[in-house]
């Protein structure tokens, strides 16, 4: 099993900055790719930002040029940082890991508890 620990989620105003950390561990060989996802009130959970083992990175175009994900891999966490939030940032985030594991020939796919991010207009 894999256990992915969020951190980092809070209260902002508009156009400030937030940081969101998230480690894994567990039964791990080799992760594959870690993202964030977030999930407003009333909406689907949607892919924010995603970086793979070995370094390339993918975002929600909402986000792009005001978000960077990055990556410890010698740690597996990985980090968010979040400028010129927005209202409509305001939402729940996972981090997701896709890992193959340690026990056998196999992959999981596990997602944190969440944390809360709020931008205040």
């Amino acid at each position: 099993q894999v256990q992915v620990v969020e951190s980092g989620g809070g209260l902002v105003q508009t156009g400030g900055s937030l940081r969101l950390s998230c480690a894994a561990s567990g039964s791990i060989f080799k992760i594959n790719f870690m993202g964030w996802y977030r999930q407003a009130p009333g909406k689907q959970r949607e892919m924010v930002a995603v970086i793979t083992s070995g370094g390339s990175t993918n975002y929600a175009e909402s986000v792009k040029g005001r978000f960077t994900i990055s990556g410890d891999n010698a740690r597996n966490t990985v980090f968010l940082q979040m400028n010129s939030l927005k209202p409509e940032d305001t939402a729940v985030y996972y981090c997701n890991v896709v890992a193959d594991s340690s026990l056998g020939p196999m992959r999981y796919n596990s997602w944190g508890q969440g944390t809360q991010v709020t931008v205040s207009s």
